[in-house]
């Protein structure tokens, strides 16, 4: 078990840059997939690097409601014992749960509010609001609709409209709302993992963005589209879902990539090029903190199970 249990609450430290160059050098829909997966797993295995100290931690207070073999001076030989962090393991893991359940609740309740809002409108998959404030977001659910206002249509042309459209729909296609759940979620399991969701809330957008590139034919008009819309957006109103899987993202970068070529579309990353090389230490560091958390767990379960009596 020894210090490899400490490893995944440190290897966050390696999206940094990781998370930098994915987002600016890899095919958004590669970057995304990558970091979400990279974020999931290594937020999972902080969260049980926590439950982990947290028990051991736990097993040495007086009072507590464990077998009394666990805190057996064996057990404390066989174990990394460390009182501080395992004291400091119990608040951190209680703010590491309520965090998270309060980000899944407001996801929740977020679209619960948005449903309830266009309740009277026709079960349509595009919702036009008559609404002054300018605003449009991917409703995701049974019925996936795409939400937006009179006002930012009128500033528009035809074409453009249908890039917004294609954008929005690309955002459902893909269930983009999953992959910026996963990575909040595991933003508040370690912070230390924040850069991979700013980068997969820009990523998801850029998705968006070429999937409508291909549907409309033109990346100039993409371009035009997200920087007209950004010009007037105004945000939607809490109720309908604001932020929601259609943040405006960094426009002008977005902007820029749209009236450059289009990203070659890679299954995986290549190994010869800085990206992906560090595309796959990223995978690399995700796996080592895996199999870290999984021999933590297991070692640590087969020594209380040895020292449990029946």
């Amino acid at each position: 078990m020894g210090v490899f249990v400490f490893l995944p609450l440190v290897l966050p430290l390696t999206a940094w840059p990781v998370a930098r160059l994915a987002a600016h050098r890899l095919h958004p829909r590669t970057a995304t997939r990558l970091l979400t997966g990279c974020a999931g797993v290594l937020g999972v295995c902080s969260t049980l690097c926590l439950a982990l100290l947290m028990v051991v931690g736990t097993a040495q207070l007086p009072g507590n409601p464990l077998p009394d073999a666990w805190s057996d001076p064996e057990v404390r030989a066989a174990v990394p014992y460390d009182e501080i962090a395992g004291r400091l393991a119990i608040p951190a893991l209680a703010v590491v749960v309520v965090s998270c359940a309060r980000a899944a609740w407001r996801h929740r309740r977020v679209r619960r509010r948005a449903r309830r809002a266009l309740a009277g409108l026709p079960a349509t998959s595009v919702v036009v609001l008559p609404d002054p404030r300018p605003y449009a977001y991917a409703l995701p659910g049974r019925r996936n609709r795409v939400v937006v206002t009179t006002s930012l249509l009128a500033a528009l042309s035809g074409p453009e409209r249908r890039a917004l459209f294609a954008h929005e729909r690309a955002h459902l296609d893909a269930r983009h709302h999953r992959f910026l759940l996963i990575t909040q979620l595991a933003a508040r399991a370690n912070p230390f993992l924040r850069p991979l969701r700013t980068a997969v809330a820009y990523t998801t957008e850029r998705w968006a963005d070429e999937d409508a590139a291909t549907r409309v034919g033109s990346r100039r008009t993409v371009a035009r589209a997200v920087g007209k819309a950004s010009l007037v957006f105004r945000g939607a109103p809490s109720t309908a879902l604001a932020g929601f899987a259609s943040a405006a993202g960094p426009v002008p970068r977005r902007v820029a990539a749209l009236l450059a070529p289009a990203p070659a579309a890679r299954l995986l990353p290549s190994v010869f090029t800085v990206a992906g090389l560090a595309a796959w230490a990223a995978a690399a560091g995700t796996a080592v903190s895996a199999l870290s958390s999984a021999n933590s767990a297991v070692t640590l379960f087969l020594i209380l199970k040895a020292s449990t009596p029946l």
